[in-house]
């Protein structure tokens, strides 16, 4: 189950990557609307896969390393780093995002590397490397289609960045601190 939904998860959220003309030559022949219903519900139906296939996945782990304790501090200040990234994916005229472009393709990045680190069972490789091999195609393609449409971020200022910093340090307190435990079931911090 797993698998099947990275499969269909990632697959959806590929196209750009892989079939960027099909993709919008399907979108033009359907309407935005439809295809949209259609991606956002085969995303559903893969994220649900997901959580279920590991959710099973982790009744029955296969260890294959055990990482070192350290690696759980260094995973939660790279986590730290995802939430900040995240937050610069969504708050106007930040820095982060004028400097990276994609920030929400990197906080998955950094978001998945983290959970490689710190886990070292079968399940958290398939998933969190799937995720990893994902964003960094994605990154790359996103890029390269900035290069081609010559695309131009717009500057950052100090309020938008100070307030993304704020966001993101909230958002992963929250999430570390409390929301982890409750909605996964493991408590990385406290």
């Amino acid at each position: 189950m797993l698998i099947l939904g990275l499969v269909l998860f990632l697959g959806v959220h590929s196209t750009r990557i892989f079939a960027d003309g099909w993709r919008n030559a399907t979108m033009a022949r359907m309407g935005e609307m439809p295809w949209k219903a259609g991606y956002a519900v085969l995303s559903v139906i893969g994220l649900v896969l997901v959580v279920w296939g590991f959710s099973l996945a982790r009744q029955q782990p296969v260890q294959l390393w055990m990482p070192p304790r350290g690696m759980r501090h260094l995973a939660a200040l790279l986590t730290l780093i995802a939430f900040v990234l995240l937050a610069a994916a969504y708050v106007p005229r930040n820095a982060i995002k004028a400097r990276l472009h994609h920030p929400m393709v990197l906080a998955v990045k950094v978001w998945a590397l983290a959970h490689l680190l710190a886990n070292g069972n079968l399940a958290h490789m398939i998933l969190f490397g799937a995720f990893l091999l994902w964003a960094v195609l994605s990154f790359r393609a996103a890029r390269a289609r900035d290069r081609a449409a010559g695309t131009l971020y717009p500057a950052g200022t100090a309020a938008g960045t100070g307030l993304t910093l704020v966001v993101g340090v909230v958002a992963w307190a929250v999430f570390a601190f409390w929301a982890h435990g409750y909605l996964i079931g493991v408590r990385p911090i406290g």
